[in-house]
């Protein structure tokens, strides 16, 4: 039989220390009792390292110098075992620790070659804090930790796991391993200041039981508070000393599942304990651990074959501790070798070693509640948390059971603290009842909204509301930076001031900031309404038209029509009458040049669809009601010096006064509709600003009477404000936007507001005139001028043509102008060759004599003239015999006395 000698470093006087002591007699006890065939028998060596990094390192040094041990259990701190672990990859010895659990340490293939973790690593248990973190919708968290490697060395860890899940480390607080009682109660005095009231303690077992009974001194494990306490702690915590402190604490541990073994384990523990209930001296975790530990290098020893290995001498030294005199051990490396790959099912369960180390399969939950531990869940890497073990139903988001909180209490920890604004007017977005029993109701638009979107988060958020009274939207987002809320929930609007001191969700209404005015009196009652339908610009430009037209036709019709000559005060007069006289298509004059026929007809187009149109408007202002602002334009208010108002406490009084330029002695701020009904029906105020969800609820109630007009200021609209950096601004605007897509759901949100549909059609827009302009006429206008002032031309043109050689045959020396005076005589004159039309017309109307017996009188005459020239369709030939035949007729009858 081999004696194979395996040091121990253990601190005896410690909880873990003076445990694993008696756990390691056992297991090597009842290793060898099962085992009798093997060839090979451990020898342990212990040693106290006395909880010395220093004195640790030296009994690493004699165990491998002087008892040249084959391998070393221990050390036992993480602190410890840094300085061990480089002494042992010197010496090629394999260092197996149970207990020394800092990520720092964790064995690989550049450094800690030697070392093998015979627990879990610290950064194995992140994920499942952070996913219990997550699951009851905590954002924010404070760490507390001791100043130590095991305390540190989590940290990073722990911090970009919680990163993951989004929520964020507001503090870490730092507590020194030998800190007292008094200067953890000022530490948690600092921290009872923060508005953060979720903990998370990583520390060893003797610290974490002092800081846990000066949490409960100062007041920190009732309502409202939450503790976590990392697997650790969890482990060792004497669960009669600590319990009564703890109430309410959840601890997170692996999971160790049950078997006959370990029963049988436990019942001899407990026969062994110094007293007979186990009251004292009870086996933890880490006692199991080291009881595999020695199992699995008893085995390793056996399977390497390493009995007649020994140590090669580097030098010789006189000193027990020459670091130099170590030496190495020639079998190290494979008995390394053997002891990763050794598997068994030991009392902690499956002792499967991978890089060196153990790996979880699942932690366990617990609750502290009385003097017991209540199991409330349990955390996987597959379907992380789970209220059983064997549940198959997958990840839920939050799959525990309800635990018991500090303070005795079923409400989780910790309520949102939202402020909600009490106000007097516009309750239909927020409204705040504080009852006798000091119970707050909420109800409004702004309160349904934040309500649905609780409903579609991905975790339950707590919360309590608190009134804030007297104070403006401004000083409520202050109390958030000033930690005395966490939230507000109200009417609430983005604007980028506020932004620099709280952060906002995404909005959820409308936006903007526009003019509200009183309605001017029906314009039905103008007294000159029927110039309304065409502005002054078309009215001038259609007068201007007529009347060139007019003069158009006459200078075409002027030498052949004797009814555009005569005196110049006929003519003007003609011109005029005739233009105008198109109007109502009631001209009598006849038009004989083709070129004046054109004219008219395009003109006569014209005016035909100016006439309708004008007789559409002028029907639609008298029969159709229209409302019309009393001012659409802010530089008219601010021109005439005029009071505007604006609702209390709103940020519009700074639009008004820094981007508008009004004068502040010129605002006036209302509370409530009625109030701005008061204040523009009375001529308090030319018009009110406010933004647009409350003009509509406004309107709502005042809609024939008032407008919303002028252009619209742009703003964010409403939208939920929280501290600056917040990890639930992100989810809540998420949920903002799920719930924003539904339709159904904002129908039933905006139920609050009432009924807006009066209202529809109004918006925020500048108001145009309703007269029609010259621009719709424009083409119309300028068809007819091409066409009048072609025909013009033609004629001149014409004229001077024909005209000419009389002029050049006359005196060809004569100035230009002379010419001209001579073109204007001749177009004067009559034209010789006048129409026949216009002869008979003449003859009808003028006639040189008429026959005694004709019997006719002359209102006959012009009854018959009247007649004839309203049939302007006759055959013209006809007409020609007819009026040759009668002068034929009259000629004979005059020269018949003196024939006779």
């Amino acid at each position: 039989m081999e004696i194979v000698k395996v040091g121990v470093i253990l601190d005896m006087k410690s909880t873990v220390g003076s445990m694993a002591n008696r756990t390691i007699s056992m297991a090597l006890s009842d290793f060898y009792s099962r085992n009798s065939h093997y060839r090979t028998r451990l020898n342990l060596l212990t040693r106290d390292s006395q909880n010395d990094v220093v004195l640790a390192a030296f009994s690493a040094i004699d165990l491998m110098k002087n008892e040249k041990v084959h391998a070393i259990i221990g050390p036992q701190r993480s602190s410890e075992a840094k300085f061990v672990i480089n002494l042992g990859e010197k010496a090629k010895v394999p260092i197996i620790s149970f207990s020394a659990t800092s990520p720092s340490l964790s064995p690989s293939e550049h450094e800690n070659k030697f070392f093998v973790r015979s627990a879990y690593n610290d950064s194995s248990q992140v994920k499942a804090l952070a996913s219990i973190v997550k699951a009851y919708g905590w954002r924010e968290i404070i760490l507390i930790y001791e100043d130590t490697d095991y305390g540190s060395g989590l940290i990073p860890y722990l911090i970009d796991a919680l990163q993951e899940s989004d929520t964020r480390v507001r503090y870490r607080s730092v507590v020194s391993s030998n800190a007292n009682d008094n200067e953890i109660l000022m530490e948690l005095e600092k921290l009872k200041k923060n508005r953060t009231t979720i903990f998370l303690v990583h520390m060893t077992a003797s610290l974490g039981s002092k800081l846990f009974k000066q949490a409960k001194i100062a007041g920190m494990m009732s309502e409202g508070y939450a503790w976590i306490a990392t697997q650790g702690l969890s482990t060792l915590l004497d669960p009669v000393k600590d319990m009564e402190s703890m109430q309410g604490v959840l601890g997170l541990r692996p999971y160790i599942p049950s078997s006959k073994k370990l029963e049988h384990f436990k019942l001899r523990w407990i026969k062994s304990a110094d007293k007979p209930d186990g009251s004292t001296g009870g086996s933890n975790l880490f006692g199991l651990w080291a009881y595999d530990t020695v199992w699995a290098i008893a085995m390793a020893v056996e399977r390497a074959g390493i009995e007649n290995s020994s140590f090669l001498k580097s030098n010789t030294s006189k000193s027990r501790v020459d670091i130099a005199a170590l030496g190495t051990f020639e079998m190290g490396a494979k008995l390394l070798d053997t002891l990763i790959n050794t598997t068994f099912e030991g009392l902690s369960g499956n002792f499967h070693l991978v890089n060196g180390q153990l790996e979880p399969s699942a932690f366990e939950i617990f609750n502290v509640i009385g003097t017991s531990e209540r199991v409330i869940g349990y955390w996987t890497k597959e379907k992380e948390l789970l209220s059983e073990l064997n549940d198959n139903n997958g990840r839920a988001t939050n799959n525990l059971k309800n635990p018991i909180w500090p303070g005795n209490t079923i409400d989780q920890p910790r309520k949102l603290k939202i402020g909600v604004p009490v106000r007097e007017g516009f309750t239909e977005f927020i409204k705040v009842v504080e009852n006798k029993n000091k119970t707050t109701q909420v109800s409004g638009f702004c309160y349904d909204m934040f309500h649905a979107v609780l409903q579609v988060l991905e975790f339950p958020l707590p919360y309590e509301f608190v009134p804030f009274h007297d104070g403006s939207f401004d000083e409520l987002l202050h109390k958030i930076e000033k930690q005395e809320f966490d939230a507000a929930v109200g009417d609430t609007t983005i604007v980028a001031n506020r932004s620099t001191f709280v952060d906002f969700t995404l909005p959820y209404s409308e936006s903007g900031v526009s003019m509200l005015v009183l309605v001017k009196d029906d314009e039905r009652k103008n007294f000159w309404i029927f110039l309304k339908p065409l502005s002054w610009d078309l009215w001038l430009t259609t007068g201007a038209a007529f009347i060139f037209t007019g003069l158009v036709v006459w200078v075409l019709e002027h030498r052949i029509n004797t009814e555009f000559r005569g005196p110049p005060q006929h003519q003007i007069g003609t011109i005029f009458w005739f233009s105008f006289s198109t109007l109502v298509f009631a001209h009598r004059e006849r038009v004989v040049n083709n070129l004046s026929r054109f004219v008219l007809i395009i003109w006569v187009f014209v005016v035909l669809i100016l006439t309708q149109s004008y007789t559409a408007s002028l029907t639609s202002m008298l029969t159709v009601q229209r409302l019309q602002p009393s001012f659409t334009d802010v530089k008219d208010i601010q021109k005439n010096g005029y009071f505007v108002g604006y609702q209390t406490n709103s940020f519009v009084k700074d639009l008004l006064t820094k981007k508008l330029n009004f004068n502040e002695t010129r605002l006036k701020n209302y509370t409530t509709s009625e109030d701005y009904h008061d204040a523009l029906s009375n001529g308090e105020v030319a018009a009110i600003f406010d933004e647009i969800p409350y003009i509509k609820i406004f309107l709502a109630s005042y809609c024939s009477r008032y407008m919303m007009v002028g252009p619209t200021y742009r703003t964010d609209g409403f939208g939920f404000a929280f501290p600056l950096g917040s990890p639930l601004v992100p989810y809540i605007s998420r949920a903002i936007l799920k719930v924003t897509e539904d339709k159904e759901k904002m129908e039933n949100i905006e139920k609050a507001l009432g009924n807006q549909a009066t209202c529809e059609g109004q918006g925020p827009t500048t108001l145009s005139s309703d007269s029609l302009s010259v621009y719709s006429f424009g083409g119309l206008f300028i068809i007819a001028g091409i066409a009048s002032m072609s025909s013009l031309l033609i004629y001149v043109f014409n004229f001077v043509c024909f005209h000419r050689p009389e002029l050049n045959n006359h005196d060809p020396e004569r100035s230009f102008w002379s010419k001209i005076i001579d073109l204007m005589k001749h177009f004067d004159q009559r034209d010789p060759s006048l129409h026949p039309f216009m002869k008979r017309s003449e003859s009808r109307v003028h006639p040189e004599a008429s026959p005694e017996g004709n019997g006719a009188s002359p209102d006959t005459d012009d009854m018959q003239n009247h007649s004839r020239d309203s049939n302007e369709g006759a055959d013209t030939v006809g007409s020609y015999e007819e009026e040759a035949h009668s002068s034929v007729g009259n000629d004979a009858s005059i020269g018949a006395p003196n024939a006779s």
